[in-house]
């Protein structure tokens, strides 16, 4: 018996189509998003590890939400790998709720700079980071919608 034929209670059938959806989330521009994000993973998480340990009484609002984009960068990084329906939805209200995070402290530093004493990832709207943050999720959104179509 093969992966493709229906074993008991077609168990085996159902692991492969599994597993062939959860590829189309990493095909074609799908792997740029996983490298682009995991890229974000690693800056966010290095920056605010390096801000929180040795300077975190002086801008906590800013290096706590540096960590928290780090996180987030992540959970997208690990859905799209894992793919399937479930993950890519996941990833889907991941990305929306990032794009807002993004937006807010964006329009936040911009009207009230004072409250941010040092730039956040998401500060100025990504503009530190060549404003990835900003395009990331709406690329994300777009490339998440077409892999549910195609499923």
């Amino acid at each position: 018996m093969t992966a493709t034929e229906p074993g008991e209670n077609g168990a085996p059938a159902s692991r492969a189509r599994d597993e062939r959806k959860r590829q189309r989330l990493i095909t074609g521009p799908g792997i740029l998003l996983v490298w682009l994000y995991g890229v974000m993973v690693v800056g966010a998480v290095s920056r605010s590890a390096v801000q929180i340990s040795t300077d975190f009484g002086r801008a906590p609002l800013a290096y706590s939400l540096s960590a928290l984009a780090g996180l987030v960068y992540g959970f997208i990084t690990y859905s799209l790998v894992r793919g399937g329906d479930t993950a890519r939805r996941a990833a889907l209200v991941c990305c929306a709720a990032e794009l807002v995070g993004v937006l807010a402290v964006g329009t936040w530093t911009l009207v009230e700079p004072s409250a941010f004493p040092d730039a956040t990832v998401w500060s100025d709207f990504g503009m530190g980071y060549l404003f990835i943050p900003v395009i990331l999720p709406v690329t994300a959104v777009f490339w998440l919608r077409k892999a549910r179509r195609a499923a």
